[in-house]
């Protein structure tokens, strides 16, 4: 027995070496696809965290001179139309403090306008296309780069990819062969060239690796295919809770405006009630106006304070509906995120939501996606930004990496080759048959470029030897 051992340790040695070369394969060519998405999704990361940890998703904050009493809602409302005649209102948002302005979300035809009030006065201060402000700007190329129902396919196909890129990336990293975790973990400041560059790679990559895990996957819960169709129909409040109370056809989803999401993640495909039947329990006390007045009373009484919104029937079985929560940038905290229905011609309660009524998965991305915006308080926002400009650094790291071991003046992509003979990665494979079924589309795309390296790649010698 003894005398197998010499050859059978240079045996494990040749295949951890053919292993390691696949890992390092697909962590190229996933990074290759995946790093232009990851520095689209960092920098507009940081510009949405501008407004929603020191701003406001309305844009910046607008201060107003605190008085002894504020104007009825009616009053500041009734402002709104003396300016905008032709609008409908769709929206009302409380200030978040005495020192701010209220805002009044109206449709002017084919645009929506958020109006600043001053509360005191009853005074319009500006008005701004909501769908032009800086955040919106900065969703809209987070959400789809720009291209639609297109963008956000790639963008889902990205973040898929980009776990597959995580992993391959942890296992190159791991410390071993005598390598201890002070080299994963600090950077060799010492080195130079690629080493240093190296050296960055892989502690940074360490250091973000659970958040950019994190991010990507509260991301796609958004996302049209694994979000839309998997996880968040899974994850959603079921109406049937509300015994006895008819339900719209409509969804959380339409009190969305301007394609900004402000309705939690949980509720978004939750049918809404309806007004007009007898159900429900007391609300808008006797004698007081079931309109935006009584509505913000019957908010106060029933503990909403600060910033929150009220969303004004739009048509004949609409209901207002009161609402606090992190995604919109009311509170800080989504252990209070909570949604209250009121039929618009009785006042009464039809349904109130918080977070202890949603599901353990709409529970987990209602915390997920708070920490994910950077909505959990000023730390959260610091922190989100630490972590945007940790991702681009990551990302120009690994592509310099790869510039610098590229041959001087080839046009080669310099691709890691793999071994022949290569034994199957197990950990690996679990790992991208999970991935490609959790995730279908990136899956396809893994397919693909498996079918297109095994079969297209290797039987062609001039292309083999342009991607290697």
């Amino acid at each position: 027995m003894s005398s197998l051992a010499p050859k059978a340790a240079p045996a494990r040695a040749a295949s951890s070496s053919r292993l390691y070369a696949t890992a390092w394969r697909w962590h190229f060519y996933t990074g290759l696809f995946v790093v232009p998405f990851l520095l689209v999704l960092a920098i507009t990361g940081l510009v949405m965290v501008y407004y929603t940890g020191f701003q406001s998703r309305l844009g910046n904050l607008v201060y107003v001179q605190p008085q002894a009493a504020t104007q009825a809602v009616t009053a500041q409302a009734k402002a709104v139309f003396a300016q905008f005649p032709d609008a409908t209102l769709k929206e009302y948002i409380a200030p978040k403090s005495p020192d701010l302005a209220a805002w009044f979300i109206v449709a002017r035809g084919d645009a929506t306008e958020a109006v600043a009030v001053n509360p005191y006065t009853a005074t319009v201060i500006q008005s701004t296309d909501k769908e032009s402000t800086g955040f919106a700007w900065a969703r809209k190329i987070h959400a789809s780069l720009l291209l639609g129902d297109t963008g956000k396919r790639v963008m889902e196909v990205a973040s898929g990819l980009g776990i597959v890129m995580i992993v391959t990336g942890l296992y190159l990293f791991w410390p071993r062969n005598g390598s201890g975790w002070a080299q994963a973990l600090v950077p060799e400041w010492r080195a130079t060239g690629r080493r240093w560059w190296k050296s960055l790679h892989t502690s940074m990559g360490f250091w973000i690796s659970v958040v950019l895990f994190s991010f990507l996957m509260t991301g796609m819960s958004w996302t049209e295919v694994w979000g839309g169709k998997f996880v968040q129909p899974w994850g959603t409040f079921p109406a049937a809770k509300w015994d006895a109370v008819p339900t719209s056809d409509l969804t959380h989803a339409s009190l969305n405006s301007a394609g900004i999401r402000d309705v939690p993640w949980g509720l978004e495909q939750t049918p809404l009630p309806q007004s007009g039947s007898d159900a429900g329990v007391v609300g808008v006390a006797s004698g007081e106006p079931v309109n935006l007045d009584g509505v913000a009373a019957l908010a106060n009484r029933l503990g909403f304070a600060g910033q929150f919104h009220i969303n004004v029937p739009q048509d004949e079985k609409g209901v207002y509906t009161v609402s606090a929560d992190t995604m919109s940038g009311d509170l800080t905290n989504p252990f209070k995120d909570r949604t209250v229905h009121i039929d618009r011609y009785t006042g009464r309660v039809l349904a109130d939501v918080a977070f202890a009524d949603y599901s353990v998965v709409a529970k987990g991305m209602a915390i997920g996606i708070a920490l994910h915006q950077g909505d959990v308080g000023l730390w959260s926002a610091w922190a989100n930004i630490l972590a945007c400009l940790a991702i681009v650094l990551l990302c120009v790291s690994g592509v310099v990496m790869w510039w610098i071991r590229r041959p001087a003046g080839s046009g080669r992509l310099v691709a890691p080759s793999v071994p022949a003979q290569t034994p199957l990665w197990k950990g690996g494979a679990l790992v991208m048959v999970l991935t490609g079924l959790a995730f279908p589309l990136a899956g396809g795309v893994m397919l693909a470029a498996i079918v297109l390296d095994y079969v297209l790649i290797s039987r062609w010698p001039g292309l083999k030897a342009a991607l290697s």
